[in-house]
């Protein structure tokens, strides 16, 4: 099969691979629709995995179909909020679509928040249910009235798993009762209802309305580019054609056969879109792990080898080790994509000796659904980039004072993105929104790139300042916040490290308060009252004072270089 000829202005064209075309068919359904195909198509086959328990593309259906109803039944309409905040579980994914089946919006929240952030994010998106993992029920349950849903469904995660894993939970011993406890608690707080009410429901009218393409399906909590927490609003369009572009990106994926793992947690716009919406579209069976555990991903590879794995860098080098010590067989991983920080070279070589597949790195944001550009999987990828622009997709290189005057090639500049993909603004925030979407379409990404003359690009820098830890964003100033509000501290500044494995490690600066005592592991046991473990900064240094601008900025760069130079001193 030939390559494609480049459109006009977009030269990363013709180093796609083998198959891939220019520009994707227009979306035409929304996710309910495409997940409604799926299961006309494969109901027989398997849709779900979880510690061994399968549910076929017809149950999925019959289950969404019963949980719509009882949504409905809770009073959820078109347009409403609700929130989701549940590891990776068959539930989690009928929830999702249940959801979006009634025309409302799903909200994605980390279950393992303390109470205050999923306050604040409760306040921002204002949702009428929240379905929860079992183990936080009784904090949501117990937010105050102005961030508190109406209703409160608690999930139970042993209750999807096979009748021989629930029996050893229930085992009266230490071991048993210690996994037990990690991952399910019966909730006390008055009003809350189990998950297996509305699995029992109904199955819903088919008078209700359905969602149309540009309703709004998902929020996703974000930093944006400005550091600041905010809503991305995804549409059912940006969502599909996400999907859409991934399949078209891997022309050797077999549609109805493929095995998905999903070890990135759904809530986490990457592994949502691989997981939830590219895998559902192409029939495949995805095997959920409610965290990423190696031996658990060990112990599934036993039974259901995967062929397809969206990871993250430790991940592929974690498992490419284990392969090495043949504690693992991966020889079916024929593609794999590796995304949410940079992925070393060194970890490409290792994961394919391993394997005998691929593994080429993907770039994105929240506000892209979030693939925007990725390595062609053949001969032309180029290892060290991020790769080239997806089908349908545009890019530029701008100058970041001045967006609108674009910098020559190989010279570094602002990277903008254009596509179906690309968010429709951020909840209730038009002047955020108005800083991120320029005229046109275009998204200010806030990174700092060179790109070559046939397209492949490279990040150099960021010019906002969010940390990238394990794949996800941390906004420095809820960080600082955080600190300062410790009684000893007088300010501080918190930036990111870069791992030579990939990504950054959280590092905070201090300046204590006269006559107050430094304690590192101190100021981290705080943060850890308020702050999920990956905000929490793994090295706390005491500084005399921050270096700040003329009109009084900490200027952040200089913290870091100063961090740095600590450390390797």
């Amino acid at each position: 099969m030939e390559h494609i000829k480049a459109p006009e202005g977009r030269p990363w064209v013709a180093s796609y691979a083998e198959g891939v075309p220019a520009d994707i068919a227009p979306v035409t359904e929304t996710l309910v629709d495409m997940l409604d195909a799926s299961i006309k198509k494969y109901g027989k086959q398997t849709a779900l995995e979880f510690f061994g328990a399968t549910t076929t593309y017809a149950e999925l259906g019959e289950q969404i179909e019963r949980a719509t109803g009882a949504l409905r039944k809770l009073g959820v309409e078109p347009g409403d909020r609700v929130a989701l905040a549940l590891p990776n579980c068959p539930q989690h994914v009928v929830a999702f679509y249940a959801v979006m089946r009634l025309g409302a919006i799903v909200v994605e929240h980390n279950p393992l928040y303390t109470p205050r952030e999923i306050r604040h994010q409760f306040e921002v998106t204002a949702p009428v249910v929240a379905i929860v993992w079992d183990k936080i029920a009784d904090v949501v349950a117990a937010l105050p009235e102005d961030a508190r849903p109406g209703a409160v469904v608690s999930v139970s995660l042993p209750e999807a798993m096979p009748l021989s894993k629930r029996l050893a939970l229930r085992l009266p011993i230490p071991k048993a009762r210690k996994a037990r406890d990690a991952i399910t608690a019966k909730p006390t707080a008055k009003g809350v209802i189990a998950w297996s009410r509305l699995a029992d429901a109904r199955r819903i009218s088919a008078r209700v309305p359905r969602p149309s393409l540009d309703d709004t399906a998902l929020l996703l909590l974000t930093s944006g580019t400005t550091g600041t927490p905010k809503a991305a609003i995804l549409s059912h369009r940006n969502l599909r054609a996400n999907a859409a572009q991934g399949r078209a990106w891997l022309p050797g994926l077999h549609d109805g056969e493929e095995v998905v793992y999903a070890v990135l947690p759904l809530f986490h716009a990457y592994g949502l879109t691989l997981c939830l919406t590219f895998a559902m579209s192409i029939g495949a069976k995805l095997v959920l792990f409610p965290k990423y555990d190696l031996d658990l991903v060990i112990a599934a590879t036993r039974t259901s080898p995967p062929t397809f794995l969206p990871a993250v860098p430790p991940i592929y080098d974690a498992l490419a080790r284990a392969s090495n010590q043949k504690r693992i067989d991966l020889s079916g991983v024929r593609f794999a994509i590796s995304g949410a920080m940079s992925l070393p070279v060194a970890t490409v070589t290792r994961w394919e000796e391993a394997t005998g597949g691929l593994l080429v790195e993907g770039y994105g944001m929240t506000e892209t659904s979030p693939v925007a550009l990725g390595n062609p999987a053949g001969h032309t990828r180029r290892p060290g980039t991020v790769g080239v622009p997806f089908p349908s997709t545009e890019v530029r290189v701008v100058d970041p004072d001045d967006p609108t005057q674009d910098r020559p090639v190989g010279e570094s500049g602002e990277l903008l993105i254009r596509g179906p993909q690309v968010f429709g603004g951020y909840w209730g925030a038009p002047d955020d929104t108005a800083a991120a979407l320029l005229p046109g379409g275009w998204l200010r990404t806030g990174d700092i790139v060179t790109m070559s003359e046939d397209g492949f690009v490279t990040i150099i820098d960021r010019l906002k300042e969010l940390i990238i830890t394990g794949g996800f964003n941390v906004s420095p100033t809820e960080v600082e916040q955080t600190l300062t509000q410790h009684p000893d501290v007088e300010s501080a500044a918190v930036v990111g490290l870069r791992r030579p494995s990939g990504g950054e490690d959280v590092a905070a600066a201090v300046v204590m308060k006269a006559g107050a005592a430094f304690d590192a592991t101190a100021l981290r046991d705080f943060c850890r009252q308020h702050l999920t473990a990956y905000k929490i900064p793994k090295k706390v240094v005491q500084v005399d004072e921050l270096p700040r601008s003329q009109v009084g900025k900490v200027l952040r760069r200089t913290v870091r270089d100063q961090l740095v130079a600590l450390t390797e001193g």
